[in-house]
């Protein structure tokens, strides 16, 4: 079997925010696979804030994306043609050959994945590495537990989505989280288990932190940096834990950020502030999926994806995304369950 796959090139790299003109969509010819080989139709991509520092010259902890080239991400699709005997046609499988509709792959780079219960993209999103990061983070990195009061911001998105139930889960006695707009931090509360939500472009986060944790918080999870890392520094308590995720807020600043000013509040209070990648706990996504499954069961973790449709569309789909115009995991769809 041959095919033409469509794939997302990067062909120039963004100065500041990226602009549809920084990538092509070109046709590619794949042939069948070799032996050992298998060929994949992607049926989601996934589509992540890491990427814009892959589009970047320089590597920073993953290696940058190469000009001319098809980029790569997280991606479920079908086995259409197989070469491999552990690997049949007809399989799902996970894998990080996306931004493209198909992809000749060796069978030792997927994951066949199960899914009769809960779908494919789910494998992108809540049983991915971005639910992964947010388990991690709260659990091995920040340690929450039983009566803390925990503040997410970046509670929207794809870590923020699992985020909650996640911390709910480990004991946490209320939970607070940050969303850009009136509707948004409408749903943080209304479908993602939040105590509050704070619509933080309407006025100061500081302040309605206070308001919302009157004797302070213990746990920050940190997807944002910036005026709302200064914030949750104010208001942690003493002995207080931060597990820094990301920093969204500059992914496309030109020039260098500056900090928050009150960084020495680290040192009077005594805080814990530990960086998280998720490429040191991938030894617990069985773990972590197991513990995440029982919360989708029990109606305690939300299916929340915002879907876009067709790899024509990708690059729209990430723009959004870095923009704040998905809750929970921005999927691109190509074909769908």
């Amino acid at each position: 079997m041959s095919v033409s796959a469509k794939e997302v090139h990067l062909v120039s790299r963004p100065v500041g925010e990226p602009v549809p003109e920084d990538f092509a969509l070109v046709d590619t010819a794949l042939g069948s696979p070799a032996d050992g080989q298998l060929l994949v139709r992607n049926d989601y991509l996934s589509v992540d804030p890491y990427m814009r520092g892959r589009m970047d010259e320089g590597d920073s902890y993953v290696p940058a994306y190469d000009l001319g080239a098809v980029m790569d991400g997280g991606a479920v699709g079908t086995v259409v043609e197989s070469a491999s005997d552990e690997v049949p046609v007809g399989s799902t499988v996970a894998h990080r050959a996306g931004w493209r509709t198909h992809a000749l792959l060796p069978a030792g780079a997927v994951e066949v994945v199960d899914t009769e219960e809960f779908g494919s993209a789910i494998y992108l999103g809540q049983f991915g590495p971005t639910g992964l990061t947010a388990y991690a983070a709260l659990k091995y990195t920040a340690g929450v537990g039983e009566g803390d009061t925990v503040f997410i911001s970046g509670a929207g998105g794809a870590v923020g989505s699992a985020a909650a139930a996640i911390a709910r889960e480990l004991g946490a006695s209320k939970v607070i989280g940050t969303a850009g707009g009136p509707e948004k931090a409408a749903r943080l509360t209304g479908e993602l288990g939040y105590d509050v939500g704070i619509d933080y472009r309407a006025g100061d986060v500081e302040k309605e932190l206070r308001e919302a944790a009157p004797d302070g918080i213990d746990v920050y999870l940190d997807n944002v940096g910036g005026d709302q890392l200064r914030a949750a520094i104010e208001v942690l308590n003493d002995h207080g834990r931060i597990a820094g995720v990301g920093a969204v807020s500059q992914y496309n600043a030109t020039e260098p950020v500056p900090g928050p000013d009150n960084l020495y509040q680290i040192v009077i209070k005594r805080l814990d502030f530990q960086g998280v990648m998720v490429l040191d706990h991938l030894d617990k996504m069985g773990e972590y999926r197991r513990f995440a499954a029982d919360l989708v069961r029990e109606g305690k973790l939300a299916r929340t994806e915002t879907f876009v449709d067709g790899v024509e569309n990708a690059v729209d789909g990430f723009l959004s995304m870095m923009r704040g115009g998905n809750t929970g995991k921005m999927v691109v769809r190509l074909t769908g369950d």
